[in-house]
């Protein structure tokens, strides 16, 4: 199936500072794709270039079938975005959020309307549909987001960090509604520093200093390097030269067929 979101040595650098360094990397229409790395690693800038937010300085993106340095504006139209940073607004009520967001996304009156009772029994939040979206818990406030980023029924949603900050047992129940848009054919690329979410995706690719230094299934990966978890790849990949002790013992080290 032809890629949704493909990309060719992106580049993006700021003065002499080189934030993504040449990446190349396509994603298939359905596919959960993850894009890990530490804080700091270039996974928000990338994001940021395939949305439309930012400028490649080099090289080439297409998502939904458009150049996203040339038609920003129709890449879009035709995405869903969680922003790092909590992205509703806290002063407003989650009615009031949904209903401005789907005007937003160009949804008429009676689609907005229905679609806030669909969302609202989703989540559960009936209750709390007049309360301002401030005062829920955070996990409340990533869920909720995370559905008005669907609300326009996209095929294509970038979740940037979705679930920093949250407890394990919501960062669950976000997979969990991640993987119900999946089934409904939607294609997800999420990044995130917790390694272990990295075992909820189809593939993933790990970016050290901006650039990707690996791509495949967790499973895969994990048996390239020996791997016991991810964390433990992520670690042989940032820290090539640091022994990985496991069970009392220090393993063997990978070495690249460069090496």
């Amino acid at each position: 199936m032809q890629a949704v979101i493909q990309t060719d040595r992106l580049t993006k650098t700021f003065g002499h500072f080189t934030a993504v360094d040449a990446i190349s990397f396509e994603v298939a229409p359905g596919e959960i794709f993850g894009f890990l790395g530490a804080n700091g690693a270039g996974k928000t800038t990338a994001l940021k270039m395939l949305t439309g937010l930012l400028k490649p300085s080099q090289g080439k993106a297409f998502v939904a079938g458009y150049d996203v340095e040339r038609y920003p504006e129709e890449v879009k139209r035709r995405i869903g975005y969680m922003s790092q940073r909590f992205s509703l607004y806290e002063d407003l009520t989650v009615r009031e959020n949904i209903r401005f967001y789907g005007g937003i996304y160009g949804l008429s009156t009676p689609d907005i309307r229905r679609k806030t009772g669909l969302l609202l029994d989703k989540l559960q939040l009936g209750a709390q549909a007049d309360a301002l979206v401030g005062s829920l818990p955070l996990g409340w406030k990533q869920k909720l987001a995370f559905s008005v980023a669907l609300l326009h029924e996209p095929r294509i949603v970038f979740l940037d960090e979705p679930t920093s900050g949250v407890d394990p047992l919501t960062r669950r129940q976000f997979w969990d509604l991640i993987y119900e848009a999946a089934h409904q054919g939607v294609t997800l690329m999420v990044t995130t520093h917790y390694m272990d979410e990295s075992e909820y995706c189809d593939r993933v690719s790990i970016m050290v200093d901006g650039r990707m230094d690996a791509l495949d299934t967790p499973g895969n990966l994990k048996k390239h390097f020996s791997a016991a978890d991810m964390d433990e790849v992520f670690r042989r990949l940032a820290r090539p030269d640091e022994p990985v002790v496991r069970d009392g013992h220090v393993p063997h080290i990978f070495k690249s067929p460069e090496e």
